[in-house]
C-alpha cells in the first residue's frame, strides 16, 4: 500500500470511528483492533495491546492509542492524521449538538435518548474489555487474573492500582 492510501485510509476510518465513540475511544477499541490487526494487518494482537497499554499509562487522554497506532503505521504524519480525525468530527458534532441539547434539555426525547445511550456505552466500553483480553491473554492462568481482577474492582473498594500491582507480580513470578 502506498503513503498516499495509507493516510487515506486512516483518515477516512478513524473519522467514521470518532462519530460512533459514544463513551470515548475505548468504546471503539474492538473496531479499532478490528481494523488494525485483522483487515489492514498494521500489526499484531501483541503489538496493538502494547500500543494500548502505553497509550494508558501515558499521562493524557484514553485517545492516545490512535496516535501511537497512527505512529507505528504512518510515521508522525500519520500519527497527526490519526489524532486529529479522531478527535475532529466528534469535536465538531459535539459542539453542534451542545446548543440544541441544552434548549430540549426538558423534553422527553431528550431524556429517552440519554438513558438509552448510557447502556449503550456500557455495552461498547465492556465490548473493548473483551476484545482486549483475548488479544493480551493466552493461558487459562491470564484469564483467570483477567477475570479476578475485574470481579474485585467491581465488587470491592480495592484500589485498582493494587490489583494491577498483584498481577504484574504475579507475572513476574512467572504464573502467566
Amino acid at each position: 500500500m502506498k503513503p498516499l492510501d495509507i493516510y487515506i485510509t486512516l483518515l477516512g476510518q478513524f473519522a467514521l470511528l470518532s462519530i460512533l465513540a459514544i463513551g470515548g475511544a475505548n468504546a471503539v477499541v474492538p473496531e479499532i483492533h478490528r481494523l488494525s490487526v485483522h483487515d489492514q494487518h498494521w500489526m499484531t494482537d501483541t503489538q496493538f495491546v502494547d500500543l494500548f497499554a502505553l497509550a494508558q499509562a501515558a499521562p493524557g487522554p484514553n485517545v492516545l492509542v490512535v496516535s501511537l497506532i497512527g505512529l507505528q503505521v504512518g510515521g508522525l504524519l500519520g500519527a497527526l492524521i490519526t489524532t486529529l480525525a479522531m478527535c475532529g468530527p466528534s469535536s465538531i458534532l459535539a459542539y453542534t449538538i451542545s446548543n440544541a441539547w441544552d434548549r430540549f434539555r426538558e423534553r422527553p426525547w431528550r431524556k429517552a435518548t440519554q438513558a438509552g445511550l448510557a447502556p449503550v456505552t456500557i455495552g461498547l466500553v465492556l465490548g473493548s474489555g473483551w476484545i482486549l483480553t483475548d488479544a493480551a491473554d493466552h493461558s487459562w492462568a491470564a484469564y483467570a487474573i483477567t477475570a479476578a481482577t475485574a470481579a474485585l474492582t467491581l465488587f470491592t473498594k480495592i484500589h485498582p492500582l493494587w490489583l494491577l500491582a498483584a498481577a504484574g507480580a504475579l507475572g513476574l513470578a512467572g504464573l502467566v
